[in-house]
């Protein structure tokens, strides 16, 4: 990487950063494939990230760490190509990456975040809080090392499964302080739809909260009322460009005008 790209990426890094506004959220309508970045990015959207997955759907791979990982940094480069503006990359729990071969991977294709969640899909359930916070904290050191910049945004999972409670949340608060502590710039307890939790969350964690905008949770304006600095939406659109498709191909099957 040459000395103006090496600026490029952290010219985007730092922007990708700044729009992390508690109150005034990043909205990220997560995209998977060239397509769909050049229609998000084409409405104005001043950042992307990618959703695993529908990027590991999208290739024939299960989630959760199930597709190769250099197919899915492949997918995420046609992503990244397509599109002038930061993209932020989800890389699951990092492959099994060690940190300075996963910021090279990520900076070696243009991307100037990623998500990096705290399950641990070898072994099941979450990793030990320490552990992850030395993982981030590698992370961030390889990434300095290299002499670029990275927006990293560490997901807590004590929420997957539907698991809720104060003890949960008391959980969910400390991960996310150590994972700040280590060098993340951004919290992301994953698929909260209580109000009540999420504003426990941004009350107790001293940076910007990835909440997501689920069909059982807090709309879009709450979501910035409550003081959330980023908003993510995973394999929705992709989920629905499916359904969208589905719908034409069975018209077409019954003889039926694909275009009604």
């Amino acid at each position: 990487m040459n000395e103006a790209e090496t600026v490029t990426l952290k010219e985007r890094a730092a922007r990708l950063r700044e729009l992390h506004r508690p109150g005034d959220p990043l909205l990220l309508p997560n995209v998977w494939d060239a397509g769909s970045a050049k229609v998000v990015a084409g409405e104005g959207y001043p950042a992307l990230a990618t959703a695993s997955a529908a990027i590991a759907e999208m290739l024939g791979y299960p989630d959760h760490q199930g597709a190769p990982p250099e197919e899915m940094f492949a997918a995420a480069a046609r992503v990244v190509r397509a599109v002038e503006v930061p993209v932020t990359v989800d890389a699951e729990a990092g492959y099994g990456l060690e940190p300075r071969d996963l910021v090279d991977r990520l900076a070696g294709i243009g991307a100037v975040g990623c998500n990096l969640e705290d399950t641990d899909h070898a072994k099941g359930g979450l990793t030990p809080v320490d552990d992850q916070a030395r993982f981030l904290a590698a992370v961030r050191a390889a990434a300095t090392d290299a002499g670029v910049d990275l927006v990293i945004n560490a997901r807590v999972d004590v929420f997957l499964g539907g698991a809720t409670g104060p003890e949960v949340t008391a959980e969910a608060i400390e991960r996310g302080r150590r994972y700040f502590e280590a060098g993340a710039d951004c919290v992301y307890p994953i698929l909260v739809a209580s109000e009540e939790t999420i504003a426990a969350l941004v009350e107790g964690l001293p940076g910007p909260v990835n909440a997501n905008c689920l069909p059982h949770g807090p709309g879009l304006r709450r979501l910035a009322e409550l003081g959330v600095g980023r908003v993510s939406f995973g394999p929705m659109a992709y989920r629905r460009a499916l359904a969208s498709l589905k719908a034409t191909v069975t018209r077409i099957a019954a003889l039926e005008d694909p275009y009604a």
